[in-house]
């Protein structure tokens, strides 16, 4: 999409604003209980002013057709991406890739060495969702498939790499499954 333009999302723009809480709730709608309705998906994105970054991606008509947000952790070591949103009926265009790859300039720009984010499986569209990983959760994620469109392979195509998962983070058979990205070369680590 070339037409598109990425900038930051401005706290005073209320317009923008409630279009990127509009996109959370749709583009997440049944795959999580994170975003059920507006006033949620609201909140987080009023909470994202309060991160690293916050940025919106505007088609030629000026709608918001994506959002991504970034949270500072680990003393500015790492950066999470929460969460990465793009309007259903503006999907598989390439927008998604263009907001990580900001976030990731953003984050290598100020001291990151990692980006990082948490995919849920709250859903079962992967081989860890409905399941019991234990008594060796890594081993389950070896051997991950996606089943029914999880985005964990989205991000593996941006460039991370799986890299853990919490168990039952959002309930019984619910995981979360993390994903990282390192953004700055490395020599050898010295101890």
């Amino acid at each position: 999409m070339s037409d598109l333009t990425i900038e930051d999302l401005q706290p005073s723009d209320e317009d923008a604003v409630q279009q990127c809480a509009a996109i959370l709730v749709e583009a997440f709608r049944g795959h999580t209980d994170a975003w059920p309705d507006l006033p949620s998906a609201l909140e987080t994105v009023r909470e994202s002013f309060e991160g690293a970054a916050s940025r919106i991606a505007r088609d030629a008509d000026g709608r918001v057709v994506g959002w991504v947000g970034a949270l500072s952790d680990y003393d500015g070591h790492a950066w999470e991406v929460h969460p990465l949103a793009v309007a259903p009926d503006a999907q598989r265009r390439g927008i998604g890739r263009r907001l990580v790859a900001d976030i990731e300039t953003l984050a290598a720009a100020g001291g990151a060495n990692t980006l990082w984010l948490g995919t849920d499986d709250e859903d079962g569209r992967t081989s860890l969702g409905g399941v019991d990983p234990y008594p060796d959760p890594l081993a389950a994620l070896a051997a991950i498939p996606n089943r029914g469109g999880h985005p964990y392979e989205f991000y593996q195509r941006c460039g991370f790499v799986l890299v853990g998962m919490l168990p039952d983070a959002n309930g019984p058979g619910k995981p979360d499954i993390f994903t990282a990205k390192r953004l700055t070369p490395t020599g050898p680590i010295k101890g």
